[in-house]
């Protein structure tokens, strides 16, 4: 089976096309580039009522590429809803790469110390290619994205691209637009962030829950103290950008 070359992967993205394989033991990939494609505005997040309270209770533990290739194996398993798998040992092995170089990242989500949920991406510019995700548990990949939404938004990212849409995906804010749309904002976002004064940051969040807050402030003063709570998620995302 033939190696995925990284650098034309990463070329491949930037102009709006992506791998898939039939199965997990395909040893070819096909590359696509959807009609229409699915989003997830980053100042559209759907936060309902239910999965504030689920984050502001810390319920499961988050973390960012502590176990990425353990999400991407999570994401190839088969669920009694999914039985088969767009990611073969090639795209496997070519993000595993991708994550040694700082273009792919992993949000997991723990519960008494086990692995139930994350999701897995590339991260291009001022985009973030979101590739899969999975959950072991009620709301576990909701948290990572939930977590990944407000990252992105504070890192001065402009576009999480879903690939295609979901019933799940559409729930949560995400919208499918032509390709002409999609690549124009993808140009945008390759170009830059939002606004493009800085270069897009994804451990901006890090830092900012670093410095230090206070959960009491005002949206508008949002500070940050010690590790990134929940409840500094749902309240991030319930500010508008």
């Amino acid at each position: 089976m033939q190696p995925l070359d990284t650098t034309m992967l990463l070329r491949a993205y930037a102009c709006g096309v992506f791998p898939m394989a039939d199965d997990r033991e395909a040893e070819k990939v096909f590359w696509v580039e959807p009609k229409k494609r699915g989003i997830l505005p980053l100042d559209g997040f759907h936060l309902a009522h239910s999965l504030a309270k689920t984050l502001r209770s810390d319920r499961f533990t988050v973390t960012v590429d502590t176990a990425f290739e353990e999400v991407i194996r999570g994401c190839a398993a088969p669920t009694p809803d999914r039985p088969g798998t767009w990611i073969n040992t090639q795209i496997e092995q070519a993000c595993l790469q991708l994550h040694a170089r700082g273009h792919a990242h992993s949000v997991e989500t723990w519960r008494d110390g086990q692995l139930v949920g994350g999701l897995y991406g590339i991260k291009l510019g001022g985009a973030f290619f979101g590739e899969s995700m999975f959950s072991r548990a009620t709301d576990a990949s909701k948290v990572a994205l939930a977590h990944l939404v407000a990252r992105l938004r504070i890192g001065g990212f402009s576009l999480l691209d879903c690939q295609f849409i979901t019933d799940h995906l559409a729930s949560l804010g995400a919208i499918e637009i032509n390709r002409d749309d999609y690549v124009a904002l993808l140009d945008s976002a390759l170009a830059g962030g939002v606004g493009a004064s800085a270069s897009p940051d994804f451990g901006a969040l890090d830092r900012l829950a670093a410095a230090g807050v206070e959960d009491d402030s005002p949206p508008d003063t949002v500070s940050v103290s010690g590790p990134i709570s929940g409840k500094l998620i749902a309240q991030l995302l319930g500010q508008t950008s």
